[in-house]
């Protein structure tokens, strides 16, 4: 495409980014997202207009990139060019709630423009998005565009819904959110539930209101950065879990307290010991959580019991909901734990794998899969 003067969406894009910089003391984040938004809005109008020219777009966006370098510095490459664009067709209604109702079709574009540069330099606009509180695919001042950079990497529309709203939920950095995607945890929900249960999660996220809520499967604990080995003994794995508590309880989700671990239970002299032990603070109940390095056995599931039947009775208090117990081992079968425990041992003890290292999708499926046919054999 040859230069032409004057060039009016450079022109727009100019002074969308002039305004952004006057607002960024006021609100870096925010106004960051709505500045990129807008360059996708510029960009997708353009384009649509030239969309019958061959070429047009990929010739748009290279001299664009070259004058907005030229300005601005880096960061308006034709890759990210393209992802402002993305993040216009991803989320078209970003900041509706700002704009007039029933404006005519030819005015929209101008009217959001507008009202966005508005936002951006007045000192108390963003209020105005979140009067009505926030919504699914609106804009929130709790996610920088860093987080939905993350977001875009996403491609099925209910996982991204998920994250968006875990992540506003839980003010997660944009790090936890980039470490909950790459651990599939939106898969590693979904994978057990209906088709009514895939839309909750997808629209209100996760909610815990019962026992099995608060499980998921596999466990991902990547970050200890401990090796697949024959080696590896549950002392080992205890310390390192201990050692990165944090990034653990980011893992279990919203509600664990810790405890303690090691805790010692005694019993006419003889004494016993749970892993870890903590709390919830939603179900209102103690959660003790057993390791075990290779294959889960009956008899670590009679021992699961024993601790929380002890709890139950000598440290549960009014208030308290029943004890809750977790299993975490390298594998399982699936078929004697569903008859070990029996329909009423299967609301209070849980057992998960836990991976090393994050993930595949492939791996999911192929793990569910297994779990079907061992439970329907």
């Amino acid at each position: 495409m040859k230069n032409k003067k004057p060039f009016p969406l450079y022109q727009r894009i100019y002074e969308i980014l002039q305004s952004a910089r006057a607002g960024v003391a006021r609100s870096v984040n925010t106004t960051q997202v709505i500045s990129n938004w807008l360059i996708g809005c510029e960009i997708v109008e353009e384009q649509q207009v030239g969309e019958k020219r061959a070429g047009y777009g990929a010739e748009l966006l290279k001299e664009l990139s070259q004058k907005l370098k030229s300005d601005f510095g880096n960061g308006y490459s034709v890759d990210n060019l393209e992802l402002f664009r993305r993040f216009y067709l991803e989320y078209p209604q970003l900041i509706s709630d700002a704009l007039p109702r029933k404006l005519p079709k030819n005015q929209i574009s101008e009217a959001v423009r507008r009202k966005s540069l508005e936002l951006m330099i007045k000192q108390d606009g963003f209020s105005l998005l979140s009067k009505k509180g926030w919504q699914l695919g609106h804009l929130s001042s709790n996610l920088s565009w860093t987080h939905y950079r993350a977001l875009l990497k996403v491609d099925h529309p209910q996982a991204r819904s998920f994250y968006e709203i875990e992540a506003i939920k839980n003010n997660w950095s944009a790090r936890e959110l980039e470490r909950q995607i790459n651990s599939l945890l939106y898969e590693r929900l979904a994978k057990s539930k209906d088709k009514k249960g895939l839309m909750k999660l997808a629209t209100q996220g996760q909610q815990i209101q019962k026992p099995e809520d608060l499980f998921k499967d596999p466990v991902v604990i990547e970050f200890l950065g401990l090796p697949e080995s024959h080696k590896l003994v549950e002392s080992d794995l205890e310390q390192a879990l201990i050692n990165n508590l944090q990034s653990f309880l980011l893992e279990m989700g919203k509600g664990f307290a810790f405890i303690s671990r090691q805790e010692r239970l005694t019993l006419d002299g003889d004494h016993f010991y749970a892993d870890l032990v903590f709390y919830h603070t939603i179900l209102k109940c103690y959660v003790l959580i057993d390791l075990k390095i290779g294959k889960l056995t009956h008899a670590d599931l009679g021992q699961l019991q024993l601790y929380v039947n002890y709890f139950d009775r000598e440290r549960r208090t009014p208030g308290d909901n029943p004890t809750l117990g977790l299993i975490l081992c390298t594998d399982k079968n699936e078929a004697m734990v569903k008859y070990l425990l029996g329909a009423e041992q299967e609301k209070k003890i849980f057992t998960s794998r836990y991976k090393l290292h994050l993930p595949t999708e492939a791996e999911l499926k192929t793990e569910l899969k297994r779990e079907v046919r061992m439970l329907s054999s």
